[in-house]
């Protein structure tokens, strides 16, 4: 199958670009930025792609490609950083902006070319970078620019492109054009990738690795473990067990709704834990995130370690695990800079004995969603918004104790109700609700209270590697909040996030 490798210098972006260019049927992976040439030189690989990233150029210990790898007769793209590495390995100058530039800018095409196709002389670009070239390399010439940069570039006999910009984000308007001329055009890539021949080659592949074992699926109710055990479920039937784990960190009576919900449209053998006891208990005094995302991790392993001395015969551990997961909890295939841990990365503990079955690791969420309506999951489950395996646990800032898990169970119920109410959940793409370590005075029936602080939080976004914050209408708003103030006690004061991502994240733990 062709592909497009994506080598990964650090940007937070980077998945969005091997996200862009499956959108054009382009199977596409992401490599870290010194993986050895000799595996860059496949017949399949028809283009490489530079991600941006947060260091300089001349900085000690910058990432930095060998200049051999201009050598491999393939088109290459470089982006941002990218742009500025391949500059100054080919003879460029890099200098220091007096002024950082960050957020949109007007691009102006100089000369129309093969990735120019069907782009506009004027557009609008997302521009982050500190640094920008100043010289061009020998051999390239200046196809576009922004008021402040080089923008776009060429080589004049190789298929060298560079841009300052990032057209992989939704910001940049003719972003995904720009990809599409270079995957299809300058590549010549065949549009073989598709989700149809992902789930067949998925069940062989759990079939030919599983075989006659048996699989423990770690299941939250959710999408991305749904999609997972239905998947694993058509590759080996009853040798599927699903494992429910009741945090007690659920929405409010989610536990009852799952098992319900598997009842209904599931032929799978569904057990349920009730553990709220334990991860209250180990979460007693913890208040950073990080350290209440591991708490919560171990206190999962130990449940199955318990569950796996029950069930000696189950070889493999199951997990919703997606791409987004990886990208945010590790550096593992590149610099990136670690935003937050997933209990759900990392691989497991050798003393729990399981091997690790993760089939959706390379998917984004949309693909993730399309998968499970391909393989005949209800669209009313498919469409849920996410819910992160820590739960309510890293929606109660500070520490998580049972009345806070009570209070904001209440009050996030009222949330979503109000949404589903107003027709209005399926216009977002993932809403809650998170209690503050804060408390406020107010007043209410005459007499001063003196009680927590309740933030809403909904998000717009396509693939959950950016976002924007859901413009609800203003007396939806102000509805919700007097429900919460009225009907949950222990709340007096409600707020609404107006952060995007980035730089927010969507889940503020």
């Amino acid at each position: 199958m062709d592909k497009i490798i994506v080598l990964d210098f650090g940007s937070q972006y980077n998945r969005l670009i091997a996200r862009r260019i499956r959108e054009f049927g382009v199977y596409s992976e992401i490599l870290p930025f010194d993986t050895d040439i000799k595996n860059l030189e496949d017949k399949n690989v028809k283009g490489i792609i530079l991600s941006g990233g947060p260091s300089s150029v001349y900085e000690e210990n910058a990432p930095i490609l060998k200049k051999e790898i201009f050598e491999l007769d393939i088109p290459f793209l470089g982006i941002c950083y990218g742009m500025q590495l391949t500059q100054m390995l080919l003879g460029g100058t890099i200098t220091k902006t007096t002024k950082r530039e960050y957020g949109k800018s007007e691009l102006t095409l100089l000369k129309k070319t093969a990735i120019t196709k069907n782009i506009p002389t004027k557009s609008t670009v997302w521009m982050s970078h500190g640094d920008h070239v100043d010289h061009l390399a020998d051999n390239f010439e200046l196809l576009g620019k922004t008021p402040s940069a080089f923008a776009l570039v060429k080589h004049k006999t190789k298929p060298l492109y560079n841009v300052q910009f990032h057209p992989e984000v939704t910001h940049t308007d003719y972003g995904k054009q720009f990809l599409k001329n270079f995957t299809l055009d300058i590549c010549n890539a065949k549009q073989e990738w598709s989700l149809d021949n992902f789930i067949e080659q998925k069940i062989n592949n759990i079939n030919t690795r599983v075989q006659n074992e048996e699989v423990i699926l770690a299941l939250s109710g959710g999408v991305d473990s749904s999609v997972v055990a239905t998947l694993i479920h058509q590759a080996i039937g009853e040798r599927l067990t699903c494992v429910f784990v009741d945090t007690g960190l659920l929405r409010k009576d989610e536990g009852d709704k799952v098992m319900d919900l598997y009842a209904k449209h599931f032929n799978i053998n569904v057990i349920r834990i009730n553990a709220k006891q334990d991860f209250l208990s180990n979460l007693t005094g913890i208040t950073d995130p990080e350290q209440k995302r591991k708490v919560i991790g171990n206190t999962f392993i130990d449940i199955f370690k318990t569950f796996k001395e029950d069930h000696k015969d189950a070889t493999f551990l199951a997990q919703g695990t997606i791409y987004p997961d990886v990208i945010e909890s590790m550096s593992a295939i590149g610099p990136s800079e670690t935003i937050k841990s997933h209990h759900n990365v990392g691989g497991l503990p050798k003393e729990l004995n399981f091997e690790l079955l993760e089939p959706l690791r390379e998917l984004f969420k949309d693909e993730v969603r399309k998968v499970g309506l391909k393989l005949g999951i209800p669209k009313q489950m498919i469409m849920r918004h996410p819910f992160p395996g820590p739960g309510l646990g890293i929606r109660i800032l500070g520490e998580v104790t049972q009345a806070k898990v009570d209070i904001l169970k209440n009050a996030d119920n009222i949330f979503i109700e109000e949404l589903y109410y107003n027709d209005l959940y399926g216009k977002v793409s993932q809403s809650f609700a998170v209690l503050l370590p804060v408390k406020t005075v107010g007043v209410m029936g005459d007499k001063r209270t003196y009680e927590f602080v309740c933030a809403l939080r909904s998000a717009d976004t396509f693939d959950f590697m950016t976002a924007t914050f859901s413009k609800l209408p203003h007396t939806f708003l102000e509805n919700v909040s007097a429900r919460i103030i009225n009907e949950v006690s222990g709340i007096n004061r409600v707020v609404y996030d107006i952060t995007s991502k980035p730089p927010g994240t969507i889940e503020w733990e």
